[in-house]
């Protein structure tokens, strides 16, 4: 491995290090080379002897210098008075009073309202997945730590899925990330297929997982079905495209596991030794049959046959699935037929098919049981809903929607103080209906945000703001797939300071010694590091510091050998010891144990009434490889490549309309508008629209009510609260009904304030749009 420092004379050194966040991005750990002089990053360049990425970057990477020495980053702490959200009045303070302000308005809340009535919300992708929940349990006090997107849709879901179904880590696509000679290791066989389900790695690097292995692995003889509305690039080069309506995943799943049955495709020898519920599922099954699947889903029948036929031909095979899965509020349903899949094709755990790893996560032992550092009764408190059980069992946080009830409602009890960490929610990453966010938390008695820049969220909402450092200013650890299955650990190395930033780790710290000293007793980040990584690699910090990195050990078929059960016997760690075709837990809290095919809440085919004014379906979230959600787009040369917000339109689609290539439209259904840029494109079908998310403009006013334009394009004003799944998960983000039209730029709308009227559409979330047998 190269070395840590590199001296390469006149005052210059090349510092090496790994990348996480901020800025925001997924913990693959991209390697790097930090050119450093004069005190200042000046250069970014590939890391050759990463075992994953291999030298390669993206423009975010590669952009680095130009993230971290904007003139619009924060770099104290600042405060202002209540009075003042919304106005650009904030004045610079040290950490010391920040500090001081932060004991005494946190005492001021417990003692009126309780801790309780203190939230703590966190974004996506970043490191605050593995700080926020300690920060809100063992400093703040409080049992509502949040991550507020409607339905948790955002890798929870599958996560807890893998857990319910098979008792085992995040599933993920086996491409020897294990193995220090990767694909040449004499235990590693190259997937003969790979099914991409919801997922589009090469613009997305999800959760972990280097996007670019994709064709490595086509390089080496994979080949492909993929699964998305659009015809991605993976979806261009593929064998099978299978471009299905949005939200209709589960109704394919089916469909291919009926004809997989059917046509006696299946392992029969893992189905009858590791599978639990298989006639049930078969009779199940069978109300699929590939002309109604077709009907439902778009897809030709014949080419679900051909693509379930090849995957099942051709072992090993593999399955990768992304976001698609938990933005459906039928997602549960859907991620099961994908796990089932899997399972009764034998490609669980086996050399190039579906790697698992054991249920605990890596550092999960701190991040979790930090729970125990709230008092006796207080986690009792915790907002959420008895009905959503199934999120109750794998989620030890607030449900986000009960959490926007209890903020509009007062009820159970009044919430006073917000938290938002490493999160611009408002600017329409996570939070569906921004504007009835926004609203309930102006009411807040005292607001905290920690971020690298000025955000909407912290500029509407906030009265005291801690600057963060980026990545190249601070150690840290990379784990992908947030320690569920993790390959490899990595080291972030400090290379420079930039103004008086302290990373999140270290704002936890500072906190957490104030509120709470006995929970915090490590010196620095170093010691608190080792103390959790030694037990598993057998190193101290400093020394993975100089390694770089660490691959975990791996062994295949670990259901064999009891290697998945605590108690050390073959078999799954679930309740009857098998992969549960069946779920044996759905059934106890309410839910069918077989997975089944739901209409989200707002189709047109759930709203029928609704379908003539709004004919069509926006599916969003989408990735483009210049910013992470609402993150990079206050720099200039990412920007010049994604100048506007654009939404793609089929062709035949636009000339129904009069819209051309270029044109300003609005996006509107009944909850909201959204004006974007018109990208005439075939790639999508033409009763389906495709929208940018995550968009504001750094450039644009950034004082209320304008907020950086934060209103102008929020796609999430068209996404519906609480219409998400029986046990609590999943929400329609990527399939809503919708019309567009074509209007005269992007301020056509005004500034559509948090005051602008909101629609309604009456959907109650006890009660499903659509039984199984309706669908």
């Amino acid at each position: 491995m190269s070395e840590r420092i590199i001296e390469c004379g006149d005052g210059v050194v090349k510092c090496r290090t790994c990348a996480w966040s901020p800025p925001g991005d997924h913990p693959v750990g991209c390697g790097m080379y930090l050119t450093v002089k004069d005190g200042k990053v000046v250069d970014v360049e590939g890391d050759p002897d990463h075992p994953i990425t291999q030298g390669r970057l993206c423009v975010r990477c590669l952009t680095l210098p130009e993230y971290m020495y904007s003139e619009k980053r924060v770099l104290s702490p600042l405060k202002r008075a209540r009075e003042d959200r919304g106005k650009d009045a904030w004045e610079p303070i040290t950490w010391d009073e920040a500090l001081d302000i932060i004991e005494e308005r946190v005492s001021y809340v417990k003692e009126n309202w309780g801790a309780e009535s203190i939230v703590a919300f966190q974004g996506t992708g970043r490191e605050a997945t593995l700080y926020k929940t300690p920060l809100a349990y063992a400093a703040l006090g409080t049992p509502n730590s949040c991550f507020p997107m409607s339905g948790d849709s955002c890798y929870g879901p599958r996560c807890s899925v893998a857990d319910f179904i098979l008792g085992a880590g995040y599933p993920e696509l086996d491409y020897a990330a294990f193995f220090p000679d990767r694909y040449d290791d004499p235990r590693y066989e190259v997937p003969k297929y790979i099914v991409l389900w919801g997922k589009d790695p090469l613009f997305s690097n999800p959760d972990g997982f280097f996007g670019h292995t994709l064709i490595d692995l086509m390089k080496r003889g994979s080949r492909y079905v993929v699964v998305d509305p659009r015809v991605t690039w993976m979806a261009a080069h593929a064998d099978f495209h299978l471009q299905l309506r949005p939200g209709t995943d589960a109704a394919l799943g089916l469909g291919m596991i009926n004809y997989l049955i059917q046509e006696d495709l299946y392992d029969h020898d893992f189905v009858e030794n590791w599978c639990y519920g298989f006639d049930e599922l078969k009779e199940r099954a069978a109300e699929y049959p590939l002309d109604k699947v077709e009907e439902i889903t778009w897809v030709p029948a014949a080419t679900i046959a051909a693509a379930s036929r090849a995957i099942a031909e051709n072992h090993p095979s593999s399955f990768m699935w992304g976001l698609a899965i938990d933005t459906n509020a039928n997602g549960v349903q859907a991620g099961h037929t994908v796990l089932i899949l899997a399972a009764i094709l034998g490609d669980l755990d086996v050399p190039g098919g579906v790697t698992l790893a054991v249920p605990a996560s890596f550092m999960g032992k701190w991040r979790y049981e930090c729970a125990q550092q709230l008092p006796p009764g207080m986690l009792e408190k915790q907002i959420t809903d008895p009905r959503y059980q199934g999120f109750r069992a794998a989620h030890l946080i607030a449900h986000p929607d009960c959490i926007l009830d209890t903020l509009e409602t007062d009820e159970p009890y009044p919430l006073k103080m917000a938290w938002f960490y490493a999160t611009n929610g408002i600017a329409n990453t996570t939070n569906a209906q921004g504007k009835r966010w926004f609203k309930a938390l102006e009411k807040m008695e005292f607001n905290v945000c920690q971020d690298v820049f000025m955000t909407p969220t912290a500029m509407g909402l906030c009265d005291l703001f801690l600057p963060v450092t980026t990545f190249a200013e601070h150690d840290g650890v990379v784990l992908p797939h947030f320690g569920r299955n993790t390959h490899m650990v990595m080291a972030m190395n400090k290379c420079v300071e930039v103004g008086d930033c302290r990373s999140d780790l270290e704002i936890d710290f500072m906190v957490g010694k104030r509120l709470n000293p006995k929970a915090w007793p490590w010196d620095n980040v170093a010691d608190f590091f080792t103390e959790q990584i030694k037990p598993q690699l057998g190193i101290t910090f400093e020394e993975l510091q100089e390694l770089g990195w660490v691959q975990q050990e791996f062994e295949y078929r670990k259901y064999e050998k009891g290697l998945l059960r605590p108690d050390g016997e073959p078999g799954f760690n679930t309740p009857t010891g098998l992969v549960e075709l069946c779920s044996s837990l759905y059934e106890d809290w309410g839910e069918d144990p077989l997975p089944y095919f739901e209409e989200n809440a707002l189709t047109p085919f759930s709203r029928p009434e609704l379908a003539n004014e709004y004919p069509l379906i926006m599916t969003t979230g989408g990735r483009e490889t210049t910013s992470f959600h609402s993150e990079h787009r206050q720099v200039p040369s990412l920007r010049a490549l994604m100048p506007n917000p654009l939404v793609q339109i089929n062709p035949e689609t636009a000339a129904l309309y009069g819209i051309e290539e270029g044109d300003w439209v609005c996006i509107e259904n009944p909850l909201g508008k959204a004006i974007e840029k018109a990208h005439v494109t075939p790639i999508i079908d033409p009763r389906v629209i495709h929208a940018q998310h995550g968009w504001w403009f750094p450039e644009q006013d950034p004082e209320a009510p304008n907020l950086s334009g934060v209103w102008k394009s929020n796609i999430n004003s068209l996404v519906p609260h609480r219409a998400i799944g029986r046990i609590g998960f999943g929400a329609p983000f990527k399939n809503v009904l919708c019309k567009i039209y074509k209007v005269d730029g992007l301020d056509a709308l005004g500034s559509l304030s948090p005051d602008t009227e909101q629609g309604a559409i009456g959907i109650d979330p006890a009660s499903p749009v659509a039984t199984r047998k309706e669908a």
